[in-house]
């Protein structure tokens, strides 16, 4: 990659551009590329190739969904009979993306005329198989704005070449599959690959929007395919927790919340579910207890204060509490019933964020190795009259 209208982007130009931070100075994140700017970026290089008929290994430029172009430097360039492929490299920045250093490859090849341009998986690349994504099932999980993005590209070459604009243009990405199973997609119900995402080309490091949206669309595909009880935790060793009490539960069902409740619960009071079992370690719960939307050590805090009042109602030593340093060294002070009483707190206020909609909450706390400490029974609407 060479240039970009992004200044925090990879490769940025810039007087202080790849410098190291001055003492004292915290280094500014890289932002990355998205696997749609990256697909869009090869299938221009390969149909810029198939079109002129020469193997034009340099830079290729887009234009990103919100303004501004991006210049992408092509990793190989195949150029065959009736066919052409290009490959980028994605660099996602400084964000803790799994596709980091994949292959992100397009094949172009001119199709029947007046068909336009149309898409197909390659290798490591996914099918969607459940409603409730942007595609219909069997599409390739190539989302839509990485296919607006490419079709804008190869339309405009063509027209700058005098070429007709009807392309097959099959995406691919070499392990991808392997690394599909670290992501959402086989809850989605996106089989055998990636996906390829992106809505601004531009990835933002840490950013937490990503998740949420992902949350969102399990959301969506859980709706879709008629489930009515879905489980969010904030961490593995909670979703197996919860696994276990509901071991008739699909993939589908499983929403990982991991910090972002609010996300999770304010979605769900626009697009509800009848039943919610929400699974967590009494950090986490004790946080959404106190009313906190994002669980995160560094965006929220345990009250210990709230925690001992609360233990002391119970007939704890609230004393000892106030001086604990961790929620858990709390819970070993006061005991179960603290536990009991942060998943009674939790409920209610997951409940009072879906502020009505109709949702049955059900709070779980699991401890460290996996073991249920408290449980409450589903409420909210509906909850007295359902078994």
């Amino acid at each position: 990659m060479t240039q970009t209208s992004d200044p925090q982007a990879p490769g940025a130009g810039g007087a202080d551009a790849g410098a190291p931070p001055r003492p004292g100075q915290a280094r500014a994140l890289r932002f990355g590329w998205t696997t749609g700017a990256c697909a869009c970026a090869a299938a221009l290089g390969a149909a810029r190739a198939l079109l002129t008929g020469r193997a034009d290994e340099g830079p290729v430029q887009i234009r990103l969904p919100r303004g501004g172009t991006a210049r992408f430097d092509l990793a190989e360039l195949t150029l065959a009979e009736g066919w052409a492929r290009a490959g980028v490299v994605k660099d996602a920045g400084d964000d803790p993306d799994v596709t980091h250093g994949a292959l992100v490859r397009a094949r172009v090849s001119q199709a029947a005329p007046g068909t336009g341009v149309r898409f197909a998986a390659g290798e490591g690349v996914g099918v969607v198989t459940l409603p409730g994504l942007p595609l219909p099932p069997g599409e390739p999980a190539i989302n839509p704005t990485p296919r607006a993005m490419i079709k804008g590209a190869l339309r405009e070459l063509a027209q700058e070449l005098g070429a007709p604009a009807d392309f097959e243009v099959e995406i691919s990405i070499p392990g991808g599959e392997a690394l599909a199973a670290r992501t959402w997609n086989p809850r989605l119900g996106i089989v055998g690959g990636l996906s390829i995402l992106g809505t601004t080309g531009i990835v933002r490091p840490f950013s937490c929007a990503a998740w949420i949206a992902s949350i969102h669309r399990g959301v969506d595909v859980a709706r879709a395919t008629g489930l009515t009880h879905a489980v969010a935790a904030t961490g593995a060793t909670s979703e197996r927790a919860a696994a276990r009490l509901y071991p008739a539960l699909p993939p589908a069902a499983f929403l990982d919340m991991g910090d972002f409740a609010g996300g999770l619960l304010k979605y769900l009071r626009r697009h509800p579910l009848p039943r919610l079992t929400i699974a967590g370690g009494f950090a986490k719960l004790t946080k959404l207890a106190q009313g906190a939307l994002d669980l995160h050590s560094s965006r929220s805090q345990v009250d210990m204060a709230r925690l001992a009042a609360l233990a002391e109602a119970l007939g704890a030593d609230g004393a000892r509490i106030r001086a604990a340093n961790t929620a858990l060294e709390a819970l070993t002070i006061a005991g179960p019933r603290l536990a009991e009483a942060v998943a009674r707190d939790a409920a209610a206020a997951a409940l009072a964020i879906l502020n009505g909609a109709p949702v049955e909450i059900e709070a779980i706390v699991v401890g460290r190795d996996g073991a249920v400490l408290a449980r409450t029974p589903f409420a909210g609407p509906g909850a007295a009259r359902t078994p």
